[in-house]
Protein backbone atom coordinates (compact mmCIF):
# COMPACT_ATOMS: atom_id res chain seq x y z
CA UNK A 1 0.00 0.00 0.00
CA UNK A 2 1.49 3.06 -0.68
CA UNK A 3 1.75 5.58 2.32
CA UNK A 4 -0.95 8.09 1.70
CA UNK A 5 -3.59 5.73 0.16
CA UNK A 6 -5.10 6.10 3.75
CA UNK A 7 -6.33 9.75 2.92
CA UNK A 8 -9.19 8.06 0.97
CA UNK A 9 -10.01 5.43 3.43
CA UNK A 10 -12.76 5.72 6.38
CA UNK A 11 -10.84 8.24 9.10
CA UNK A 12 -11.78 7.49 13.18
CA UNK A 13 -15.03 7.68 13.84
CA UNK A 14 -16.65 11.25 13.78
CA UNK A 15 -13.93 12.71 12.09
CA UNK A 16 -14.91 14.06 8.73
CA UNK A 17 -18.57 15.35 10.46
CA UNK A 18 -16.57 17.27 13.19
CA UNK A 19 -14.48 18.65 10.65
CA UNK A 20 -17.33 19.32 8.01
CA UNK A 21 -19.12 21.28 11.00
CA UNK A 22 -16.08 22.75 12.43
CA UNK A 23 -15.22 24.02 8.45
CA UNK A 24 -18.80 25.05 7.31
CA UNK A 25 -19.11 27.09 10.89
CA UNK A 26 -17.45 29.96 8.98
CA UNK A 27 -19.49 29.94 6.16
CA UNK A 28 -22.90 29.81 8.22
CA UNK A 29 -21.84 32.82 10.14
CA UNK A 30 -21.08 34.71 6.97
CA UNK A 31 -24.46 34.37 5.89
CA UNK A 32 -25.92 35.00 9.36
CA UNK A 33 -23.71 37.98 9.57
CA UNK A 34 -24.48 39.14 6.35
CA UNK A 35 -28.19 38.20 6.55
CA UNK A 36 -28.68 39.75 9.74
CA UNK A 37 -27.49 43.22 8.90
CA UNK A 38 -31.06 43.26 6.23
CA UNK A 39 -33.37 42.86 8.84
CA UNK A 40 -31.50 45.25 11.14
CA UNK A 41 -31.06 47.74 8.92
CA UNK A 42 -34.80 48.71 9.12
CA UNK A 43 -34.24 49.73 12.94
CA UNK A 44 -30.74 51.44 12.58
CA UNK A 45 -32.57 53.54 9.89
CA UNK A 46 -35.07 54.57 12.33
CA UNK A 47 -33.15 55.43 15.04
CA UNK A 48 -29.55 56.22 13.36
CA UNK A 49 -31.12 58.01 10.29
CA UNK A 50 -28.26 57.22 8.33
CA UNK A 51 -27.61 59.18 4.82
CA UNK A 52 -28.11 57.23 1.72
CA UNK A 53 -24.46 57.25 0.95
CA UNK A 54 -23.78 55.43 4.88
CA UNK A 55 -26.59 53.27 4.42
CA UNK A 56 -24.91 51.75 1.21
CA UNK A 57 -21.48 51.91 3.30
CA UNK A 58 -23.04 49.81 6.35
CA UNK A 59 -23.99 47.16 3.65
CA UNK A 60 -20.78 47.20 1.70
CA UNK A 61 -18.22 47.62 5.09
CA UNK A 62 -18.33 44.02 5.52
CA UNK A 63 -17.88 43.26 2.04
CA UNK A 64 -15.08 45.75 1.34
CA UNK A 65 -13.97 43.66 5.11
CA UNK A 66 -13.74 40.46 3.64
CA UNK A 67 -12.03 41.44 0.64
CA UNK A 68 -9.09 42.38 2.76
CA UNK A 69 -9.47 39.44 4.87
CA UNK A 70 -9.16 36.81 2.26
CA UNK A 71 -6.23 37.96 0.23
CA UNK A 72 -4.50 39.02 3.13
CA UNK A 73 -5.21 36.17 4.73
CA UNK A 74 -5.57 33.32 2.26
CA UNK A 75 -1.74 34.73 1.31
CA UNK A 76 -0.58 34.08 5.49
CA UNK A 77 -2.16 30.77 5.38
CA UNK A 78 -0.42 28.98 2.50
CA UNK A 79 2.93 30.21 4.63
CA UNK A 80 1.91 29.36 8.06
CA UNK A 81 -0.93 26.74 8.08
CA UNK A 82 -4.03 26.45 8.14
CA UNK A 83 -4.65 25.77 11.58
CA UNK A 84 -2.63 28.27 13.12
CA UNK A 85 -5.23 30.60 11.79
CA UNK A 86 -8.83 29.24 11.86
CA UNK A 87 -9.76 30.42 15.95
CA UNK A 88 -7.95 33.65 15.88
CA UNK A 89 -10.44 35.11 13.09
CA UNK A 90 -13.44 33.66 14.52
CA UNK A 91 -12.22 35.68 18.26
CA UNK A 92 -11.97 38.86 16.08
CA UNK A 93 -15.81 38.41 14.73
CA UNK A 94 -16.97 37.25 18.38
CA UNK A 95 -15.30 40.55 19.77
CA UNK A 96 -16.51 43.02 17.11
CA UNK A 97 -20.20 41.37 17.18
CA UNK A 98 -20.12 42.09 20.80
CA UNK A 99 -19.44 46.03 20.37
CA UNK A 100 -22.16 46.26 18.17
CA UNK A 101 -24.64 46.64 20.65
CA UNK A 102 -22.44 49.98 22.23
CA UNK A 103 -23.21 51.69 18.92
CA UNK A 104 -24.30 54.97 18.80
CA UNK A 105 -23.48 56.35 15.70
CA UNK A 106 -23.47 54.96 11.73
CA UNK A 107 -19.63 55.50 10.76
CA UNK A 108 -19.08 53.38 14.50
CA UNK A 109 -21.52 50.97 12.76
CA UNK A 110 -19.55 50.88 9.29
CA UNK A 111 -15.81 50.53 11.24
CA UNK A 112 -17.42 47.03 12.77
CA UNK A 113 -18.84 45.70 10.25
CA UNK A 114 -15.52 46.04 8.50
CA UNK A 115 -13.79 44.24 10.91
CA UNK A 116 -16.13 41.45 11.04
CA UNK A 117 -16.17 41.07 7.12
CA UNK A 118 -12.28 40.99 7.30
CA UNK A 119 -12.89 37.90 10.00
CA UNK A 120 -15.07 36.06 7.30
CA UNK A 121 -12.52 36.47 4.85
CA UNK A 122 -9.91 35.39 6.30
CA UNK A 123 -12.02 32.48 7.49
CA UNK A 124 -12.78 31.08 3.69
CA UNK A 125 -9.20 30.21 2.17
CA UNK A 126 -8.85 28.66 5.62
CA UNK A 127 -11.28 26.28 6.74
CA UNK A 128 -12.28 25.44 2.91
CA UNK A 129 -8.66 24.58 2.09
CA UNK A 130 -8.28 22.69 5.11
CA UNK A 131 -11.92 20.93 4.70
CA UNK A 132 -10.54 20.20 0.70
CA UNK A 133 -7.40 18.26 2.20
CA UNK A 134 -8.97 16.28 4.29
CA UNK A 135 -11.61 14.99 2.16
CA UNK A 136 -11.62 11.50 0.01
CA UNK A 137 -11.58 11.96 -3.39
CA UNK A 138 -15.51 10.43 -4.22
CA UNK A 139 -16.89 12.44 -1.68
CA UNK A 140 -14.75 16.41 -1.92
CA UNK A 141 -17.46 17.62 -4.22
CA UNK A 142 -20.41 17.46 -1.98
CA UNK A 143 -18.65 17.76 1.60
CA UNK A 144 -16.90 21.44 0.60
CA UNK A 145 -19.90 21.74 -1.36
CA UNK A 146 -21.75 21.99 2.02
CA UNK A 147 -19.49 25.37 2.58
CA UNK A 148 -22.45 26.89 0.33
CA UNK A 149 -25.64 25.42 2.15
CA UNK A 150 -24.25 26.01 5.48
CA UNK A 151 -23.41 29.95 4.11
CA UNK A 152 -27.41 29.42 2.82
CA UNK A 153 -27.92 28.00 6.36
CA UNK A 154 -27.02 31.12 8.10
CA UNK A 155 -28.52 33.40 5.98
CA UNK A 156 -31.97 31.67 6.71
CA UNK A 157 -31.18 31.20 10.02
CA UNK A 158 -30.95 35.39 10.29
CA UNK A 159 -34.21 35.93 9.00
CA UNK A 160 -35.83 33.41 10.95
CA UNK A 161 -34.79 35.02 14.12
CA UNK A 162 -35.17 38.61 13.09
CA UNK A 163 -38.81 37.22 12.29
CA UNK A 164 -39.48 36.49 15.59
CA UNK A 165 -37.60 39.16 17.31
CA UNK A 166 -39.52 41.50 15.16
CA UNK A 167 -42.89 39.77 15.61
CA UNK A 168 -42.30 39.51 19.59
CA UNK A 169 -41.53 42.87 19.99
CA UNK A 170 -43.29 44.59 17.66
CA UNK A 171 -40.95 47.00 16.17
CA UNK A 172 -37.08 47.30 15.13
CA UNK A 173 -35.50 48.40 18.29
CA UNK A 174 -33.75 45.83 18.84
CA UNK A 175 -31.45 45.60 15.86
CA UNK A 176 -28.18 45.68 18.44
CA UNK A 177 -29.11 42.58 19.87
CA UNK A 178 -29.38 41.25 16.47
CA UNK A 179 -26.34 42.33 15.14
CA UNK A 180 -24.71 41.08 18.71
CA UNK A 181 -26.49 37.67 17.68
CA UNK A 182 -23.61 36.75 15.75
CA UNK A 183 -20.94 36.33 18.59
CA UNK A 184 -22.92 33.46 20.41
CA UNK A 185 -22.79 31.84 16.88
CA UNK A 186 -18.91 32.25 16.59
CA UNK A 187 -18.42 31.12 20.07
CA UNK A 188 -19.82 27.68 19.20
CA UNK A 189 -17.80 27.55 16.14
CA UNK A 190 -14.56 28.26 18.16
CA UNK A 191 -15.53 25.55 20.24
CA UNK A 192 -15.93 22.94 17.79
CA UNK A 193 -13.00 23.72 15.71
CA UNK A 194 -10.90 22.48 19.19
CA UNK A 195 -8.60 19.74 18.31
CA UNK A 196 -8.77 19.74 14.51
CA UNK A 197 -4.98 18.97 13.40
CA UNK A 198 -3.01 20.62 10.71
CA UNK A 199 -3.11 19.21 7.12
CA UNK A 200 -1.04 16.34 6.65
CA UNK A 201 -0.75 17.66 2.95
CA UNK A 202 0.73 20.75 4.46
CA UNK A 203 2.73 19.87 6.78
CA UNK A 204 4.38 17.45 4.03
CA UNK A 205 4.61 20.32 1.72
CA UNK A 206 6.07 22.20 4.32
CA UNK A 207 8.60 19.24 5.28
CA UNK A 208 7.28 18.55 8.56
CA UNK A 209 7.40 14.83 8.28
CA UNK A 210 7.15 13.53 12.04
CA UNK A 211 4.25 15.88 12.01
CA UNK A 212 2.21 14.65 9.60
CA UNK A 213 3.04 11.05 10.68
CA UNK A 214 1.42 12.04 14.18
CA UNK A 215 -1.72 13.90 12.55
CA UNK A 216 -2.09 10.49 9.85
CA UNK A 217 -1.88 8.13 12.85
CA UNK A 218 -4.17 10.81 15.23
CA UNK A 219 -7.14 10.67 12.02
CA UNK A 220 -6.74 7.27 10.14
CA UNK A 221 -5.33 4.99 13.08
CA UNK A 222 -2.66 3.98 11.04
CA UNK A 223 1.22 4.89 11.78
CA UNK A 224 3.24 5.23 8.10
CA UNK A 225 6.27 6.15 7.34
CA UNK A 226 5.63 9.25 4.95
CA UNK A 227 9.63 10.07 4.14
CA UNK A 228 9.32 8.90 0.60
CA UNK A 229 6.55 11.08 0.17
CA UNK A 230 7.84 14.20 1.25
CA UNK A 231 9.56 17.03 0.18
CA UNK A 232 13.24 18.45 0.84
CA UNK A 233 13.52 20.34 3.94
CA UNK A 234 11.70 23.92 3.36
CA UNK A 235 14.80 26.16 4.80
CA UNK A 236 17.67 24.23 2.29
CA UNK A 237 14.97 24.69 -0.73
CA UNK A 238 13.86 27.71 -2.99
CA UNK A 239 10.70 29.51 -2.48
CA UNK A 240 7.86 28.54 -5.72
CA UNK A 241 7.49 31.62 -7.64
CA UNK A 242 4.10 32.56 -7.22
CA UNK A 243 4.22 34.33 -10.32
CA UNK A 244 3.59 30.78 -12.03
CA UNK A 245 0.23 31.13 -10.69
CA UNK A 246 -0.73 34.47 -12.78
CA UNK A 247 -0.48 33.31 -15.91
CA UNK A 248 -1.21 30.70 -18.72
CA UNK A 249 -3.54 28.05 -17.77
CA UNK A 250 -3.77 29.09 -13.90
CA UNK A 251 -4.61 32.92 -14.94
CA UNK A 252 -7.40 31.24 -16.91
CA UNK A 253 -8.75 29.28 -13.66
CA UNK A 254 -8.71 32.03 -11.37
CA UNK A 255 -10.63 34.40 -13.91
CA UNK A 256 -13.23 31.65 -14.12
CA UNK A 257 -13.31 31.06 -10.65
CA UNK A 258 -13.54 35.19 -9.95
CA UNK A 259 -15.75 35.91 -12.50
CA UNK A 260 -18.53 32.57 -11.40
CA UNK A 261 -17.75 33.58 -7.95
CA UNK A 262 -18.78 37.17 -8.72
CA UNK A 263 -21.35 36.84 -10.43
CA UNK A 264 -23.20 34.83 -7.63
CA UNK A 265 -22.59 36.68 -4.65
CA UNK A 266 -23.28 40.42 -6.06
CA UNK A 267 -27.02 40.07 -7.03
CA UNK A 268 -27.06 37.89 -3.53
CA UNK A 269 -25.50 40.07 -1.54
CA UNK A 270 -27.41 43.03 -2.47
CA UNK A 271 -30.57 41.16 -2.22
CA UNK A 272 -29.51 40.31 1.21
CA UNK A 273 -28.79 43.44 2.44
CA UNK A 274 -31.35 44.97 0.83
CA UNK A 275 -34.63 42.43 0.64
CA UNK A 276 -36.59 44.57 2.62
CA UNK A 277 -36.02 47.58 0.41
CA UNK A 278 -36.05 45.65 -2.88
CA UNK A 279 -39.67 44.19 -2.47
CA UNK A 280 -40.88 47.58 -0.84
CA UNK A 281 -39.59 49.13 -4.54
CA UNK A 282 -42.38 46.56 -6.04
CA UNK A 283 -44.98 47.34 -3.76
CA UNK A 284 -44.31 44.56 -1.47
CA UNK A 285 -44.54 45.46 2.30
CA UNK A 286 -41.04 44.51 3.69
CA UNK A 287 -41.34 45.98 7.43
CA UNK A 288 -42.56 43.90 9.58
CA UNK A 289 -42.95 39.73 10.38
CA UNK A 290 -44.67 39.18 7.75
CA UNK A 291 -42.42 40.53 5.19
CA UNK A 292 -39.64 38.63 6.66
CA UNK A 293 -41.49 35.33 6.30
CA UNK A 294 -41.41 36.22 2.63
CA UNK A 295 -37.86 36.87 2.63
CA UNK A 296 -37.01 34.04 4.82
CA UNK A 297 -38.77 31.79 1.95
CA UNK A 298 -37.06 33.40 -0.77
CA UNK A 299 -33.60 32.93 1.30
CA UNK A 300 -34.65 29.22 2.11
CA UNK A 301 -34.84 28.29 -1.67
CA UNK A 302 -31.14 28.55 -1.76
CA UNK A 303 -31.31 26.05 0.49
CA UNK A 304 -33.36 23.81 -1.41
CA UNK A 305 -31.28 24.56 -4.57
CA UNK A 306 -28.52 23.89 -3.01
CA UNK A 307 -29.41 19.98 -1.90
CA UNK A 308 -29.89 18.32 -5.12
CA UNK A 309 -27.10 20.42 -5.91
CA UNK A 310 -24.71 18.54 -4.16
CA UNK A 311 -25.58 14.91 -5.09
CA UNK A 312 -25.62 15.81 -8.63
CA UNK A 313 -21.87 17.70 -8.67
CA UNK A 314 -20.79 13.84 -8.18
CA UNK A 315 -22.91 12.28 -10.33
CA UNK A 316 -23.01 14.24 -13.75
CA UNK A 317 -20.00 16.77 -12.72
CA UNK A 318 -19.02 20.56 -12.13
CA UNK A 319 -19.21 22.04 -15.23
CA UNK A 320 -22.99 21.25 -15.82
CA UNK A 321 -24.28 22.56 -12.33
CA UNK A 322 -21.77 25.55 -13.11
CA UNK A 323 -23.28 26.70 -16.85
CA UNK A 324 -26.77 25.63 -16.99
CA UNK A 325 -28.02 26.98 -13.95
CA UNK A 326 -26.04 30.26 -14.74
CA UNK A 327 -28.15 31.05 -18.39
CA UNK A 328 -31.05 29.87 -16.54
CA UNK A 329 -30.76 32.74 -13.77
CA UNK A 330 -30.54 35.34 -16.57
CA UNK A 331 -34.53 34.76 -17.29
CA UNK A 332 -36.09 35.52 -13.80
CA UNK A 333 -33.52 39.24 -13.33
CA UNK A 334 -34.38 39.72 -17.10
CA UNK A 335 -37.67 39.11 -16.52
CA UNK A 336 -38.30 41.53 -13.25
CA UNK A 337 -36.40 44.22 -14.88
CA UNK A 338 -38.75 43.79 -18.42
CA UNK A 339 -42.21 43.55 -16.19
CA UNK A 340 -41.08 45.32 -13.10
CA UNK A 341 -44.98 46.66 -12.74
CA UNK A 342 -45.99 43.07 -12.60
CA UNK A 343 -48.47 41.71 -10.38
CA UNK A 344 -47.59 40.79 -6.62
CA UNK A 345 -47.57 36.46 -7.83
CA UNK A 346 -45.07 37.14 -10.85
CA UNK A 347 -42.35 39.22 -8.37
CA UNK A 348 -42.23 36.57 -5.90
CA UNK A 349 -42.32 33.96 -8.47
CA UNK A 350 -39.50 35.25 -10.04
CA UNK A 351 -37.44 35.80 -6.70
CA UNK A 352 -38.15 32.41 -5.47
CA UNK A 353 -36.49 31.17 -9.19
CA UNK A 354 -33.61 32.97 -8.96
CA UNK A 355 -32.95 31.97 -5.45
CA UNK A 356 -33.70 28.15 -5.99
CA UNK A 357 -31.22 28.24 -9.28
CA UNK A 358 -28.65 29.64 -7.98
CA UNK A 359 -28.37 26.81 -5.40
CA UNK A 360 -26.48 24.75 -8.16
CA UNK A 361 -23.22 27.81 -8.73
CA UNK A 362 -23.13 28.38 -5.34
CA UNK A 363 -21.82 25.20 -4.79
CA UNK A 364 -18.72 25.41 -7.38
CA UNK A 365 -18.13 28.80 -5.83
CA UNK A 366 -16.44 26.87 -2.71
CA UNK A 367 -15.50 23.70 -4.97
CA UNK A 368 -13.35 25.09 -7.89
CA UNK A 369 -11.21 27.42 -6.23
CA UNK A 370 -9.78 24.64 -3.73
CA UNK A 371 -9.51 21.93 -6.45
CA UNK A 372 -8.04 23.73 -9.24
CA UNK A 373 -4.84 25.02 -7.15
CA UNK A 374 -1.89 23.00 -5.83
CA UNK A 375 -1.54 22.69 -2.37
CA UNK A 376 1.29 25.60 -2.10
CA UNK A 377 -0.95 28.09 -3.99
CA UNK A 378 -4.69 26.81 -2.37
CA UNK A 379 -5.30 29.38 0.19
CA UNK A 380 -4.31 31.96 -1.80
CA UNK A 381 -6.56 31.54 -4.87
CA UNK A 382 -9.83 31.00 -2.69
CA UNK A 383 -8.50 34.25 -1.20
CA UNK A 384 -7.61 36.10 -4.75
CA UNK A 385 -11.73 34.56 -6.17
CA UNK A 386 -12.94 35.28 -2.89
CA UNK A 387 -11.58 38.99 -3.03
CA UNK A 388 -12.59 39.82 -6.45
CA UNK A 389 -16.43 38.82 -5.76
CA UNK A 390 -16.73 40.68 -2.93
CA UNK A 391 -15.38 43.67 -4.60
CA UNK A 392 -18.21 43.67 -6.81
CA UNK A 393 -20.68 42.72 -4.35
CA UNK A 394 -19.42 45.54 -2.13
CA UNK A 395 -19.84 47.71 -5.27
CA UNK A 396 -23.05 46.40 -6.07
CA UNK A 397 -24.15 46.86 -2.50
CA UNK A 398 -23.22 50.51 -2.40
CA UNK A 399 -24.81 51.62 -5.25
CA UNK A 400 -28.00 49.17 -4.71
CA UNK A 401 -29.80 51.79 -3.07
CA UNK A 402 -28.47 54.68 -5.55
CA UNK A 403 -29.50 52.59 -8.25
CA UNK A 404 -32.86 52.16 -6.77
CA UNK A 405 -33.82 55.21 -6.37
CA UNK A 406 -32.03 57.32 -9.30
CA UNK A 407 -33.24 54.71 -11.77
CA UNK A 408 -35.90 52.19 -10.47
CA UNK A 409 -35.77 48.67 -8.89
CA UNK A 410 -36.82 47.09 -12.63
CA UNK A 411 -33.21 48.71 -14.05
CA UNK A 412 -31.51 47.75 -10.67
CA UNK A 413 -32.57 43.61 -11.92
CA UNK A 414 -31.23 44.68 -15.27
CA UNK A 415 -27.44 44.92 -14.18
CA UNK A 416 -27.65 41.56 -12.14
CA UNK A 417 -28.92 40.05 -15.42
CA UNK A 418 -25.52 41.30 -17.71
CA UNK A 419 -23.06 40.07 -15.38
CA UNK A 420 -25.06 36.49 -14.67
CA UNK A 421 -24.69 36.48 -18.61
CA UNK A 422 -21.59 37.10 -19.05
CA UNK A 423 -20.39 34.51 -16.67
CA UNK A 424 -21.94 31.97 -17.99
CA UNK A 425 -20.13 32.71 -21.36
CA UNK A 426 -16.83 32.79 -19.54
CA UNK A 427 -17.63 29.55 -17.86
CA UNK A 428 -19.10 28.08 -21.14
CA UNK A 429 -15.77 28.40 -22.79
CA UNK A 430 -13.79 28.15 -19.60
CA UNK A 431 -14.76 26.03 -16.45
CA UNK A 432 -13.24 22.05 -16.52
CA UNK A 433 -14.60 19.02 -15.20
CA UNK A 434 -12.91 17.83 -12.22
CA UNK A 435 -15.36 15.01 -10.83
CA UNK A 436 -13.52 11.48 -10.02
CA UNK A 437 -10.14 12.99 -10.09
CA UNK A 438 -7.42 13.22 -7.29
CA UNK A 439 -5.70 16.87 -6.12
CA UNK A 440 -2.73 16.17 -7.76
CA UNK A 441 -4.76 16.16 -10.82
CA UNK A 442 -7.20 18.78 -11.03
CA UNK A 443 -4.97 21.09 -9.67
CA UNK A 444 -2.20 20.36 -12.61
CA UNK A 445 -1.80 22.35 -15.53
CA UNK A 446 0.90 20.57 -18.27
CA UNK A 447 1.58 24.03 -19.64
CA UNK A 448 2.77 25.48 -15.79
CA UNK A 449 6.73 25.67 -16.00
CA UNK A 450 8.16 24.04 -13.26
CA UNK A 451 10.88 26.67 -11.83
CA UNK A 452 11.74 27.51 -8.04
CA UNK A 453 10.53 24.35 -6.65
CA UNK A 454 11.10 21.14 -6.85
CA UNK A 455 7.52 18.74 -6.02
CA UNK A 456 8.00 15.44 -7.86
CA UNK A 457 7.51 13.57 -4.32
CA UNK A 458 4.77 15.48 -3.20
CA UNK A 459 3.32 14.58 -6.65
CA UNK A 460 3.65 11.14 -5.38
CA UNK A 461 1.64 11.99 -2.30
CA UNK A 462 -1.41 13.09 -4.47
CA UNK A 463 -1.33 10.54 -6.74
CA UNK A 464 -1.48 7.96 -4.06
CA UNK A 465 -4.26 9.11 -2.52
CA UNK A 466 -6.46 8.89 -5.40
CA UNK A 467 -8.70 5.52 -5.19
CA UNK A 468 -7.34 2.48 -6.60
CA UNK A 469 -9.12 0.53 -9.19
Amino acid sequence: MSSFDVMDRPAKRGFHTKLLIACCGGPFLDGYVMSIIGVALLGVHEQLHPTTAEAGLIGAASLIGIFFGATVFGFLTDRVGREKMYALDLVVLVVACVLSVFVQLPWQLIVLRFVIGAAIGADYPIATSLLTEFTPTKKRGAMVGMSAVAWSAGAVAAYVVGALVVGISGGNDHWRLLLASSAVLGLIVILVRRGIPESPRWLLKNGRVADAEAVVEQIYGEKLDLSTVTVEDTADKPKADIRIYFRGQYLARLIMCSALYLAVVTPLYALLTFLPTILSGFSISGDGSAGLIVETVIIGLIVAGSIPALFLVEKWGRRPIAVIPLALMVIPLAGLWLWADGPLWFIVAAFCAYAFISGGPSILVWIYPNELFPTEFRATAVGIATAVSRFGAATGTYLLPLSMSSLGTGTTMLFGAVLTAVAFVICFFMSPETKGKSLEEVSSVSAAPVTGTSTPRLEKLEEASAPRT
